[in-house]
Formats: structure tokens, C-alpha cells, sequence
């Protein structure tokens, strides 16, 4: 079943805390490095009991001896502390004061105070010695330090892969649309996406509806846009604007001059120049006459709004297309309105994209624009 859908936004989050902390230093050169791995096999000798999180109970290596590999990944979170937190630990260490560290990662003392001592609490080790004299590393604080520095780097690395696919992401977009949509509402949505996203390269393909959606469930498209009764099986949308369909002839037709409304099953019965099936302007039409008789055999059937509209200028029949396509050409009087009653043919035109793959980036942005 396919559903519309909305925006929906999540929150942030801030956090503070109260302290203090003065000046730190930490170990250096050989003495530090021997200090170090002492600590280390200090931790190891006593089973990784420091290090599995405050209020654990017993001891147990950091990849928990005896326990299967799944409880550990599941539990992982719980017990390594977040980047933030890894991240003022290193401004500690390269700039020997709590304060300085403070400031460069854009908190307060007293916040960054509170949040050393919540990371020891999380290890169950002391990573700074406090004393009034100052403070410094612990030889745990300095090993501590030393695993930070590589998960962080991991995760700069990790941040810059992803900012690359999201800039490939957003370098290009791709629309697909039905003809009425791309001929007279994406041309201008997309000259005020350019001004936003000047960089984006947009490709745009135009079809009937059925063909909109093949390609969206393709994978061929970002976003696409159609003009018939529902969303297509498949794919998820939301309604962008209103069109009503509109029966048209040229000034030469007897239908020109008359003052009574076309009735429905008077249209249905009468030959007229169509788009084919699987467009949303014949899927609209069928609909509103099936209930009499529905259509007759078409005098022509025509693949584009614009090769029907050009039929019913020059006088081959009535027509039937939206009234975004033949505005122009009722104020000109190349074509005239044939009023009909009783039948319904207003209709809903809506983007759509791939159920459960909602828009992102410039697909994201166009969608917001068609709204504005």
C-alpha cells in the first residue's frame, strides 16, 4: 500500500555541569612511556576491572572473557565514553590545563571539570591527579589519552567520508516527471533551486505517470512528480498543488458556440483527442465517465500534452488537458472552453519518491519549494 507522508524533525542536546580544575600535566619521553605500559599491564593483571565501567561488580577484560561477542557490541556504548568527552581529554593533554581545554573545545571550566570527572566515574579509573598544587595526567589518564587519540582520528576519518558522499549526493539531482508537471511547474521550482544550490546539477525526464513511477522504483530518479488519482504501488508522496482538466476545441468546431453544458455521457460517447493510457490526465478522464458508458474509441491518442494540444488548434477534434497547458492558448482564442457538468475532473498533483526512502539533500529542497 502506498501512503503520504510529512517533514518531522528531531531535537539537541546540550549539557553542563559544575567544578573546578587547574593546570594539568602530563608524562612525558621514556620515563612516561615505561609509566604507561606498566599501567597497562597493571590493568590487564587485574582482569580489565578498572576499565568495564563504575558499579560493574567483577572484573573482566575489556572484551569480556567467557561473554559472546554479541553482548559485548551490544553493550559497547555503555561503556566508552562519547567523542566529546574523548575530545576534551586530548586538549587536557595537549595544552596541560583544564581551562585552556575548556575553551578550545567551547565550554566552561567548571563544565569541563564535571565531565572529566563523569568520564572516570564512567572507566572506573582516575585520569587526572588534583592537588593544590595543580593537576596532571595519571599514568592511567596518559594510556587513556594514547587509545583516545586513535578513536578520534577514526572518526575524523569517518566524518570526511561521509561529508564526501554527501557532497556526491548532493552534486547532481535527478527529476522525474508527467508531462503536465514538467512542461509548466518544475521549470520554474527548479530556476529557485538553482539560486539555493547553484552547484547541483539537475537532469529532468519527462513521462506519463506509470512511467514516473517505473523509474523512481528503478532506482533512475531522486524524485518525481505525477498527475494522477493516487499515489502509485510502490512509492510514498504528498499533494503539491491542485489542476482541473478542461474539454477544448478549436473556434471552428460547432462545440465553440454552444451555451449548454456538455453532459457526461455526451462526452463519453464523442471521439476525442486523447493522451494515452497511463498518463494521469487519461487515468482522471476514465474515471470520472466510467459510470457512463465510458470513453469512446479515440479519434487520436498522442503521447504528449503538447502533440494533442497542437491537434485540437488546428481543428482535428475536442480535446481534453489541464488548464496549467491551454492557458495561453484561451487568451488568444486559438482554443475555446466546452463547459461540461457532472463530471468530476479536478485532480491532485503530488511528488513522490520510494516508500520509506523519504527525500534528502536537493530532492529534499525542491520538495520544500514546491510548497512555498
Amino acid at each position: 500500500m502506498s501512503r503520504e507522508r510529512d517533514d518531522s524533525a528531531g531535537p539537541t542536546e546540550r549539557g553542563t555541569g559544575a567544578g573546578g580544575g587547574g593546570g594539568v600535566s602530563g608524562t612525558s619521553g621514556a620515563s612516561g612511556a615505561a609509566e604507561r605500559r606498566t599501567a597497562a599491564r597493571a590493568i590487564a593483571a587485574a582482569g580489565g576491572s578498572g576499565v568495564t565501567g563504575a558499579g560493574s561488580g567483577s572484573g573482566g577484560t575489556a572484551s569480556g572473557a567467557g561473554t559472546a561477542s554479541g553482548s559485548v557490541t551490544a553493550h559497547l556504548s555503555h561503556r566508552v565514553p562519547d567523542l566529546g568527552a574523548l575530545e576534551l581529554l586530548l586538549a587536557v593533554a595537549r595544552h596541560g590545563s583544564l581551562g585552556a581545554a575548556a575553551r578550545e573545545v567551547g565550554i566552561t571550566q567548571p563544565a569541563a571539570s564535571s565531565r572529566i570527572r563523569s568520564m572516570e566515574r564512567q572507566l572506573g579509573v582516575a585520569l587526572v591527579d588534583r592537588s593544590p598544587r595543580g593537576s596532571r595526567l595519571t599514568d592511567a589518564g596518559a594510556l587513556v589519552t594514547d587509545w583516545a587519540r586513535r578513536i578520534v582520528e577514526s572518526a575524523e576519518a569517518f566524518d570526511a567520508g561521509v561529508q564526501a558522499l554527501r557532497g556526491r549526493r548532493d552534486s547532481r539531482l535527478r527529476v522525474v516527471a508527467s508531462m503536465t508537471i514538467a512542461e509548466y511547474l518544475l521549470p520554474g521550482w527548479l530556476i529557485a533551486l538553482r539560486a539555493e544550490r547553484p552547484d547541483t546539477a539537475v537532469s529532468l525526464q519527462a513521462g506519463n505517470s506509470a512511467v514516473v513511477a517505473e523509474r523512481l522504483l528503478a532506482g533512475e530518479a531522486d524524485l518525481g512528480f505525477v498527475e494522477g488519482l493516487a499515489v502509485p504501488d510502490g512509492l510514498d508522496g504528498t499533494v503539491v498543488a491542485h489542476d482541473r482538466l478542461a474539454v477544448v476545441v478549436a473556434p471552428s468546431h460547432p462545440w465553440a458556440r454552444r451555451r449548454k453544458p456538455i453532459d457526461p455521457a455526451e462526452l463519453a460517447g464523442t471521439p476525442l483527442v486523447l493522451r494515452e493510457h497511463g498518463s494521469g490526465t487519461r487515468q482522471v478522464l476514465d474515471a470520472a465517465l466510467a459510470g457512463h458508458g465510458g470513453l469512446a474509441r479515440p479519434l487520436l491518442e498522442l503521447a504528449s500534452t503538447t502533440a494533442v494540444k497542437a491537434a485540437a488548434v488546428s481543428g482535428a477534434g475536442p480535446a481534453v488537458l489541464s488548464e496549467l497547458a491551454i492557458a495561453e492558448e484561451l487568451s488568444s482564442r486559438r482554443l475555446v472552453a466546452v463547459p461540461v457538468a457532472g463530471a468530476h475532473l479536478r485532480r491532485d498533483l503530488r511528488a513522490v519518491w520510494p516508500t520509506g526512502h523519504r527525500p534528502t539533500g536537493p530532492a529534499r529542497d525542491l520538495l520544500s519549494l514546491t510548497r512555498a
